[in-house]
């Protein structure tokens, strides 16, 4: 008798779960919708796309265009800056930005390369930070852009740098997500990186671009973010400086970032190995 009733309880926790908020999913596909969508949208469009009628969205659109979420252009829908601010009130992120951004401002400058800011999320890393190179040719990333995280430089550190069990779900949830990237020298690779203190490899993604990535670390010793420079040769540059005084740099940067934000700052090279061919 009490297999069953645990039985039901699971069942009826588990329809609960699914079940009890389909007004709050609503509104979350919708904002998911304006989030990706590069032009205003209308309602009918946007309707089709969360697989709702026009009468089921509309009393949720009204809502968020008067929280301020989604503005409204003519017939039209688009996201507006609201999600972005929320986003950046949250005390670690906003440390990290605060902190990081006049460090990579003068990286950028001194260097004159671009580099970017990323964080784990989920089994992929997001760009939450970035800066282009100043003479204006060069590789940069967009901010909020979702990138992989076994088969790139920046990946790779957010996994190395972390501990056994958060390293194995992060592995995880990375191949739930590509499973085509499964390496079975992964290990060795991660713990060459976290040995090294540093990953630098050409990109395995777009040919003539090479990486260097270090770790943010806090307080543990662990890998809050990647901060990453990706460098291409220029023909028309033959003074542009070498990838071991971009290693150089980084490593500088990265243990200038960790110790404005509290963290481990000890592990971070800052004369790094010779680069890697």
């Amino acid at each position: 008798m009490s297999d069953e009733f645990d039985d039901v309880v699971k069942s009826v926790e588990a329809g609960a779960r699914h079940y009890s908020a389909p007004a709050l999913e609503k509104g979350l596909d919708i904002l998911e919708v304006l989030c990706r969508s590069q032009t205003p949208v209308t309602q009918k469009d946007l309707a089709a796309q969360v697989g709702r009628s026009v009468g089921e969205i509309y009393r949720m659109v009204l809502c968020l265009v008067n929280r301020n979420y989604i503005a409204q252009a003519d017939d039209s829908y688009y996201i507006t800056t609201k999600l972005f601010e929320l986003s950046h009130l949250n005390p670690p992120t906003h440390r990290l930005l605060l902190e990081a951004t006049p460090v990579m401002n003068r990286l950028a400058s001194d260097l004159d390369v671009s580099c970017h800011l990323t964080v784990y999320n989920q089994g992929k890393q997001v760009v939450i930070a970035k800066v282009d190179t100043p003479s204006g040719m060069g590789f940069s990333l967009r901010v909020g852009s979702d990138l992989d995280v076994l088969i790139s430089v920046s990946g790779r550190v957010l996994v190395a740098f972390q501990d056994g069990e958060t390293r194995r779900l992060r592995v995880s949830e990375s191949l739930q997500r590509r499973a085509d990237q499964d390496n079975p020298q992964l290990d060795i690779v991660l713990d060459s990186i976290r040995d090294r203190g540093f990953e630098s490899a050409p990109s395995s993604q777009v040919r003539g671009l090479y990486a260097v990535s270090f770790p943010i670390l806090d307080s543990q010793g662990n890998a809050t973010a990647a901060l990453t420079i990706p460098y291409a040769e220029r023909i028309d540059q033959a003074t542009r400086n070498s990838i071991t005084v971009i290693q150089d740099a980084l490593a500088i940067a990265a243990r200038t970032i960790s110790d404005r934000i509290g963290g481990a700052s000890r592990g971070l090279r800052v004369k790094p190995e010779p680069p890697r061919s």
